[in-house]
């Protein structure tokens, strides 16, 4: 029965220690090695399945991570009352895998918030991206993740946040354009709210 808690639909896969989730990594590489029709102990591939696994590990290490891990208690109280100016920060490079075809989509984030109390140290905007971004991801998803956490971190007046992103589904397969770009926003808070106050935004990260 489904409802059943012993059944195996409804029991959690087991635990793999990092040594374990290499190997079976490795072993999955080798396979589709096979399947493309190479030859895996060639002296070129010996080593591709290790580098491929270790690669890709890292490439999605921000399921290991959260925010709070992240920011590392760099939430200040800098006293501003119940408002204070906006803060932007532009051009953080950005790089991900996409979750249906896991090829690369790499481009910038900008990302621009209000603070009401608290301000975050600005290295910390680009290390939660990262977070998000080193998972397989869709860039819509994305950008919407990366606003919600920074709400979440500090509560502030208001979050903005503008992807572009240059994907290899695209460049790569498929229609093969190279050249095109996909851009995505979320706004939160006043930044929806307020025409004004997302129009100011929006010159500011397009000042060039």
């Amino acid at each position: 029965r489904e409802d059943d808690p012993k059944s195996p639909t409804n029991q959690a896969p087991p635990i793999l220690t990092d040594e374990q989730r290499l190997e079976k990594m490795k072993g999955a590489c080798e396979t589709i090695l096979n399947c493309i029709g190479e030859d895996p102990s060639r002296e070129g591939l010996l080593k591709t399945p290790k580098r491929w696994a270790e690669a890709l590990l890292f490439l999605t290490k921000g399921y290991a991570q959260t925010v709070s891990d992240v920011t590392n208690n760099a939430v200040f109280e800098e006293g501003m009352g119940e408002e204070g100016d906006m803060v932007v920060v532009r051009d953080i490079d950005i790089h991900s895998l996409c979750e249906h075809h896991m090829v690369p989509f790499t481009g910038k984030v900008h990302v621009g918030y209000i603070p009401k109390k608290k301000v975050l140290g600005i290295s910390k905007i680009a290390r939660i991206a990262e977070v998000f971004a080193r998972r397989l991801q869709v860039q819509e998803r994305l950008t919407r993740e990366i606003g919600s956490a920074i709400m979440e971190a500090i509560d502030p007046l208001g979050v903005a946040v503008v992807v572009e992103c240059s994907h290899m589904c695209m460049v790569m397969r498929g229609v093969q354009k190279v050249g095109s770009n996909t851009v995505t926003s979320s706004v939160l808070g006043c930044f929806k709210n307020d025409s004004k106050t997302r129009a100011e935004f929006f010159s500011i990260i397009n000042r060039r």
